[in-house]
C-alpha cells in the first residue's frame, strides 16, 4: 500500500474511534512501530487536532467537532467509481439527480489526464442499457418511479410502514413491516410482513399510491415478526440439477431468491431449489419462460405439473 492511501485509511480508522494506541495502528496497517508514529506525526501536520495521553495505557483520541481534510481519489478509486456510474445508467435507481451532481463533481476534481482516460473508458465499455450511440455519464435517463426516493426516506427511519396500493383501480391500504426493497427485471418490489394478516407479501412499487409510517408499530416486535417467518416457509416444489451452460444462464439472470447449491468444486454442476406459486399465473408463466431460458442442461427432480402444463402450451406455440 502506498503511503498517501495509508495515511487517508489511518485518519479515517482513528476518526472513527474515541481512543487508540500506536500498538493499534500497528497491528490494523501491519507496519512497525517508528513507521506508525511517523504517520500519527504527518496526520497531525495536516490539522487532525489529536490529543496525547500520558501514562503505560496511554495513547491517542481525536478533539471533538474536528474535520477530516479533503478526500483524495487515486487514479484506480476514480475509475473504479466512474465505472460504477457507467455500468448503473438506465437501471431505474434512485436519486437520478444527485447521481448527475456527483458525476459533476468528480469530473471536476480530476487532471486533463484522468479526464482523457474517462472520455476512452466512457467510449470503450458498453454495458446493459447503454445506448452506443450517446454512450454519455452525465446524460442519464433512467428516471425511477417517482415514490421510490419517499419510500426510501421512510423506510430509513421506520421499516413499519402504512402503503396504499392501487389494485384492479381500487385503494387497499395494508399495514406492514419492510423486509425488502428490491429491484428486479426494472421493476421495484416491495417485500413485506402483513402486520394483520400475519404473513408475507410482496407488491410491485408501480402499483404504490403513497407510504406512511404505520400506527401498528407496537404490535409485533422484529424479532416476533423473525419468528412467525421461519414456520411460514414455502415448501420446495421445483428441483433441478444444472449442467455448465444452465449454470452460465442462470448467472445472466434468475429470479429474486433463487440460489444455487454447487455439487462439485469446479463449479461446473449444480442443484435449484426453490418455490413456484402455482395459484400465480403471472408466476407460473414467469417461471417457465425462465426455465426455458436456462436452456438444454438441466434435469427436473421435481416440478409443479401447473409449470409443466405452461411449458408444453409455450412449446406448441413454437411446434403447433
Amino acid at each position: 500500500m502506498k503511503k498517501v492511501e495509508r495515511i487517508n485509511i489511518i485518519m479515517r480508522y482513528i476518526n472513527n474511534r474515541a481512543h487508540f494506541t500506536i500498538t493499534e495502528i500497528m497491528q490494523e496497517f501491519n507496519i512497525s512501530r517508528s513507521t506508525a508514529i511517523r504517520d500519527i506525526k504527518e496526520i497531525e501536520s495536516l490539522g487532525m487536532p489529536l490529543v496525547a495521553e500520558v501514562g503505560r495505557d496511554g495513547g491517542y483520541f481525536v478533539m471533538s467537532n474536528s474535520v477530516l481534510p479533503d478526500v483524495h481519489f487515486t487514479d484506480s478509486e476514480v475509475k473504479a467509481l466512474f465505472i460504477a456510474f457507467m455500468a448503473t445508467r438506465n437501471q431505474q435507481l434512485p436519486y437520478l439527480k444527485s447521481r448527475q451532481s456527483l458525476a459533476e463533481k468528480l469530473l471536476g476534481l480530476l487532471t486533463e489526464n484522468q479526464q482523457d482516460d474517462l472520455v476512452l473508458l466512457n467510449q470503450i465499455l458498453l454495458f446493459s442499457g447503454t445506448n452506443p450511440h450517446n454512450p454519455d455519464l452525465l446524460n442519464l435517463s433512467d428516471l425511477p418511479h417517482p415514490i421510490v426516493e419517499k419510500l426510501i426516506l421512510t423506510l430509513l427511519s421506520n421499516r413499519y410502514l402504512k402503503i396504499t396500493i392501487k389494485e384492479e383501480n381500487v385503494l387497499q391500504s395494508y399495514q406492514i413491516y419492510l423486509l425488502h426493497l428490491y429491484h428486479e427485471k426494472s421493476f421495484w418490489l416491495i417485500e413485506g410482513f402483513d402486520l394483520q394478516e400475519e404473513k408475507k407479501l410482496i407488491f410491485p412499487v408501480d402499483h404504490l399510491m403513497d407510504v406512511q409510517p404505520s400506527e401498528m408499530k407496537k404490535g409485533l416486535s422484529k424479532v416476533k415478526i423473525e419468528e412467525l417467518l421461519s414456520n411460514q416457509k414455502e415448501l420446495i416444489n421445483l428441483v433441478l440439477e444444472l449442467g455448465p451452460t444452465a449454470i452460465a444462464q442462470f448467472k445472466k439472470h434468475h429470479p429474486f431468491k433463487t440460489s444455487l447449491s454447487y455439487t462439485n468444486p469446479h463449479h461446473s454442476t449444480a442443484i435449484l431449489k426453490t418455490f413456484i406459486n402455482v395459484k400465480n399465473p403471472a408466476e407460473l408463466t414467469e417461471m417457465a419462460n425462465w426455465l426455458l431460458f436456462l436452456g438444454e442442461e438441466i434435469t427436473v427432480r421435481e416440478m409443479p405439473e401447473e409449470v409443466v402444463k405452461v411449458i408444453q402450451d409455450r412449446l406448441r406455440l413454437y411446434y403447433p
